[in-house]
């Protein structure tokens, strides 16, 4: 019987075996698709031949990326399995990796990836591979941080790659020169060996002339190109490039200034003027006998009556107008036949028709600087005090909806009219009279009296002030009285006048505040100029005269704003710039109220400017 049940469990053993092994063996790795990469990685260790584990990884990695799988392809692609793959199998691993990095913009897998890897690196891809091999190795590059080597990797690539498209990979090369910092291209440059690579970084170098203007750098362009004749981007420029090159030369000859010049807005109106015409006047790169300005009143008629006869005539751009509602008109149209440079910003939910730029001292600009002022603070927590109305309906949503994006957190929102009581509102945003309330329970609660220090709420990081200077010197002494003196008040330019008041002023110390080049910046000749020769450019009208001044700028360089990623422009009003739908921002500067007097803060500047462009990997701007 012993016996018996022995040899049975025997044969049950071998049976087991013998089922499992066949198991293994029915599983096909050059056809199987595993459901998660758990399962492919398990699967893969029980593969003798590590070459045929590694294949099955690879082309299960590659089926995760094409279904969008990405987090499950890096888990697969980062295994031990797959470490010490060689030949054509580290090859594909390290394309798949670095698609992998990319998209899901992983910098620390991409940091590891380049740690051994050198901009020739992907000359050892097949040939039909090597233009996808480099194109992925500069992105990884780039997301590292380290865009000289993504761009000497395209170099090479344009060097090796008679398939690749010229233009296309000299617009990248140059998209990579054009975000290295100033002391790298430095360095880059004093070691660079080469025709090709002397050649880009001279170029790149030869552009950062911070005071060469459109003209100015169009010419250096086209200096470069007859220094370095055989250069591929010299036959060849990178688009940005060639658009200065060309639009330097090209630019509205016959210009239509339409603003209001008499009615409600006729001091606005006027001070703009001056303030375009100031600027035309000091251009120096002004062809005067080619450049034909014409003043018109909209407020004589309807701006769309003034349109329609405008467009029958040889006008190259009109600057205006001014009203919101008369620009708002002008979106029923799908395209402008004549490019409008708008003073102001249509609403929100309105249409944008072809050839429209829009431009103004908007408040929403401020409100988000000011978030993005907070968010690199570290300021995460605030209290506001808005104006009601309109305008501050438009200043609060602004900021809620950036304070949003940068993962802060509005904790309350006082809006308030001028005559209010404005002790009571304060006591309210700071949570005193909160404090006060739950003071007045406790004593009806037990019947007595009781000792009682009233207390702010003490989740509040900042305070976000928007308010006219008369209201903003009464509030912001009412901080300190409600035991909230410890807390950092920023506000929009709104709560300065234009012009030094110390005596009146005091009472806005420790106050931040962000305005324009034109109020705040220590030099400025056209400035200087205006202020001997006209009256109105300083205080609201001084801003609306800077303005004007910008918006001459603006004429001259739209297309190149709109087409060439990254180009700004140092204006009066702030660093302009323009979003893919031809919408201006502006970057002010920012101050701070010590002694009754605004004191420039250069550190906040830079640092919100950072903040900004961290996302684009610290980019610096094209100044045009």
């Amino acid at each position: 019987m012993t016996k018996y049940r022995s040899h049975r469990i025997i044969f049950t053993l071998i049976a087991l075996f013998t089922f499992l092994a066949a198991g293994c063996a029915t599983v096909n790795l050059d056809s199987h698709v595993a459901d998660t990469p758990e399962k492919a990685l398990e699967l893969a260790r029980s593969e003798r031949d590590p070459a045929t584990a590694q294949r099955y990884l690879l082309r299960i990695a590659s089926d995760f990326q094409d279904r969008d799988n990405h987090p499950a392809a890096r888990q697969i692609l980062r295994s031990d399995q797959l470490s010490n793959a060689q030949g054509n199998l580290a090859d594909q691993r390290r394309l798949l990796a670095m698609a992998g990095a990319v998209e899901l913009q992983d910098s620390r897998w991409a940091r590891e990836l380049t740690a051994q890897m050198s901009p020739d690196q992907f000359l050892s891809f097949p040939g039909d591979m090597i233009g996808r091999a480099a194109e992925l190795q500069a992105r990884t590059f780039a997301l590292t941080g380290d865009q000289l080597s993504a761009a000497l990797s395209l170099m090479l690539l344009s060097q090796t790659d008679s398939q690749s498209d010229p233009r296309q990979i000299h617009t990248q090369i140059w998209h990579y020169l054009k975000s290295i910092s100033n002391q790298r291209l430095a360095e880059a440059s004093a070691s660079a060996i080469g025709y090709e690579e002397q050649g880009w970084l001279e170029l790149a170098t030869t552009l950062r002339a911070r005071d060469a203007g459109l003209d100015e750098q169009g010419r250096l362009i086209r200096n470069w190109q007859n220094n370095w004749p055989g250069h591929p981007a010299a036959q060849i420029l990178p688009i940005d490039l060639s658009l200065l090159a060309e639009l330097a030369t090209s630019r509205p000859e016959r210009i239509v200034l339409a603003l209001p010049l008499q009615g409600s807005l006729a001091s606005a109106g006027k001070a703009i003027r001056d303030g375009f015409l100031a600027a035309y006047y000091s251009d120096e790169s002004v062809d005067r006998d080619q450049t034909d300005i014409r003043i018109l009143d909209t407020s004589a008629k309807p701006f769309a009556e003034l349109y329609a006869d405008l467009a029958d005539q040889a006008i190259d751009l009109i600057v205006g107008p001014l009203e919101k509602d008369a620009l708002a008109g002008l979106s029923i149209m799908n395209t402008l036949a004549v490019p409008v440079l708008g003073l102001n910003y249509l609403p929100a939910d309105n249409r944008i028709p072809d050839g429209l730029y829009q431009y103004g001292l908007s408040a929403e600009d401020e409100a988000r600087q000011i978030a993005d002022q907070l968010a690199s603070q570290g300021l995460n927590q605030i209290l506001a005090l808005i104006p009601r109305g309109e305008w501050g309906d438009r200043v609060e949503h602004a900021l809620l909806q950036r304070m949003e994006q940068n993962s802060g957190t509005v904790l309350d929102i006082e809006r308030f009219f001028p005559e209010d009581n404005f002790r009571s509102v304060t006591a309210d945003l700071l949570g005193v009279t909160t404090s006060r309330q739950r003071a007045i329970q406790v004593e009806r609660t037990i019947g007595m009296n009781v000792e009682f220090e009233p207390r702010r709420r003490q989740d509040a990081e900042a305070i976000v002030l928007i308010a006219e200077p008369t209201v903003a010197r009464q509030f912001n002494p009412l901080f300190a009285f409600y035991f909230s003196g410890d807390l950092p008040v920023y506000s929009s330019s709104i709560v300065y006048e234009g012009t030094p008041d110390p005596g009146r002023d005091r009472d806005l110390n420790r106050v931040t505040f962000t305005d324009i080049p034109w109020v705040l910046a220590p030099d400025n000749p056209l400035r200087t100029q205006a202020e001997q020769n006209l009256t109105g450019t300083r205080g609201q009208l001084g801003r609306l005269f800077a303005m004007g001044a910008d918006a001459w700028q603006l004429s001259k360089r739209l297309p190149l704003l709109r087409q060439v990623e990254g180009a700004t422009i140092e204006g009066q009003t702030g660093v302009l710039s323009m979003t893919p739908d031809g919408i201006i921002h502006r970057q002010q500067l920012w101050a701070q109220f010590q002694s009754g007097r605004p004191a420039l803060r250069p550190e906040l500047t830079e640092q919100d400017t950072t903040e900004e462009d961290a996302p684009r990997q610290q980019q610096p701007a094209l100044n045009l």
